[in-house]
């Protein structure tokens, strides 16, 4: 196999000998398959081999099935796809004559041969068939592709399916598959511009931002892959190492200074996390790497002692403009509602008079958010909210004006926050995040909430749409 460098010389790697097996293997077994099943019409002949791989139980004939199958799935039209796909969820069910007869047979003799057949009626020949098509060469790549079809198809009939996946998605993809790679600018080219087109949270602006990122002492970046995706990070996240909390990524992102002296770090900032696989939507990689990530980084730098995020607020103005069309004089008064226009002017936060006004309001209401504001589920509404409490982390510190961008004020108008990593408290924040929904916060944050208390706010939020929790107590954390 060769690659390219960033300098766009050839560059010869070792080639993946499996890879190569298999192709063989589907090359000499495709001379088996029945001409019948090499015609002219994919959307036709897909049908015919997705049953034919179901049936056939020599090696090199179900190889050369299930490349076929892939191969003419990536022929069919966007339309044909989503028509394949039903035809999966309407065909291979499991047969409930089947499941009636393991059910009852089960619950005649509840032993472990009652319970393995009747897992296997259940479980229907869907799985099987997705086993099966994973047999191709490069299939785990392709079969993540169709997931994406999957749910871009956004059909309620397809949630079988999905399901199915799912499931084996989550097993193929366990934890003890996946290979924790440093990328530096040392990183092979192909990585590296997948790493530029997958950042999801700051933008990479070409190649300099990303050496800017990745090449200083005090830059990391770490990705999980999966040894069947070749060259495709699953999840990255970049890191600063700092002597301090960082309160805007503005500053965070400005290369330093070549001649600055060089200190230790006492501070590891995770400052951006990317999901790259939009296939493997629902399987959380994210705690897994953060946690390997520390392990490593207290490994390298003994003098790191705070572990901190530098994170968006994605569904902050979004929340916020729900609140001021609400009008509910529980959270917001008059003298409110007429500073909050002062958002319609696109530069507000420019001007000093506008954001002076705004800040301790916006600042109110984050706090706000981010400890009353729950989903139907009970937990927060913001997402990045929903990932680091979940993993134990505590909300360390709200930001104002740490990301100035057309995108951080679109999303949280200049918002930013801190999440704190202790590793003493990770496991009891956690468990008190599952159980009781409750957010582990320091007083700083608590101290922006009781400042409506004076006004003569309520404790709680009362917004159509949003379950009403009130305050939880205070963490006694020391933080200022």
């Amino acid at each position: 196999m060769k690659r390219a460098n960033r300098e766009g010389k050839s560059v010869v790697t070792p080639s993946n000998y499996l890879q190569d097996l298999l192709s063989t293997i589907a090359d000499q077994g495709r001379n088996l398959l029945p001409k019948a099943l090499r015609s002219v019409h994919p959307a036709e002949d897909i049908r015919e081999l997705s049953e034919a791989l179901l049936s056939v139980r020599g090696e090199a004939s179900g190889v050369a099935i299930a490349t076929e199958v892939l191969g003419l799935y990536g022929r069919l039209s966007a339309e044909e796809r989503i028509d394949y796909l039903r035809y999966l969820a309407e065909t291979m069910q499991p047969d409930p004559a089947k499941v009636k007869e393991a059910a009852e047979a089960y619950l005649a003799a509840p032993d472990e041969r009652a319970l393995k057949a009747l897992r296997a009626a259940a479980e229907g020949p869907r799985q099987g068939f997705f086993r099966r098509l994973n047999l191709a060469p490069g299939a785990t790549a392709s079969i993540v592709a169709m997931r994406v079809d999957l749910l871009n198809a956004r059909d309620k009939a397809l949630a079988g399916v999905d399901s199915d996946l799912m499931h084996l998605l989550t097993s193929w993809f366990n934890r003890g598959f996946l290979v924790l790679r440093r990328i530096d600018w040392q990183t092979p080219a192909a990585i590296l511009e997948k790493i530029i087109a997958y950042e999801a949270v700051h933008e990479i602006q070409g190649w300099d931002d990303l050496r800017r990122r990745l090449d200083p002492a005090d830059r990391r970046c770490y990705a999980f892959f999966h040894p069947s995706l070749v060259d495709e990070p699953l999840i990255f996240v970049e890191v600063a190492l700092m002597r301090a909390i960082p309160d805007n990524i503005h500053s965070l992102l400005r290369e330093a200074p070549k001649d600055a002296e060089a200190v230790e770090p006492n501070t590891a900032v995770f400052y951006s996390i990317s999901n790259c696989q939009d296939g493997l939507r629902g399987i959380s990689f994210g705690n897994f790497l953060i946690k390997q990530v520390v392990e490593d980084l207290v490994k390298e730098c003994a003098s790191l002692k705070t572990f901190v995020t530098l994170s968006p607020v994605p569904g902050f103005a979004d929340w916020l403009e729900g609140v001021r069309a609400a009008k509910d004089e529980s959270l917001l008064d008059t003298e409110d509602l007429e500073a909050l226009e002062l958002l319609q002017d696109p530069d507000w936060w420019v001007d000093g008079e506008d954001a002076a006004r705004l800040k301790p309001l916006l600042m109110r209401l984050a706090a706000h958010y981010f400890l009353n504001a729950k989903a139907s589920d009970g937990k927060p509404v913001d997402p990045v909210a929903r990932f680091h409490l979940g993993n134990g982390a505590r909300l360390d510190r709200i930001n104002w004006q740490g990301d100035t961008s057309a995108k951080g004020l679109r999303e949280a108008q200049g918002l930013m926050c801190n999440y704190r990593y202790e590793l003493r408290d990770i496991e009891k924040n956690h468990e008190a995040y599952a159980n009781e929904g409750e957010v582990a916060a320091s007083r700083q944050v608590y101290t922006l909430v009781r400042a409506e208390r004076g006004r003569g706010k309520a404790d709680f939020l009362a917004i159509p749409g949003l379950r009403t929790a009130r305050l939880p107590k205070p963490v006694k954390d020391g933080a200022d």
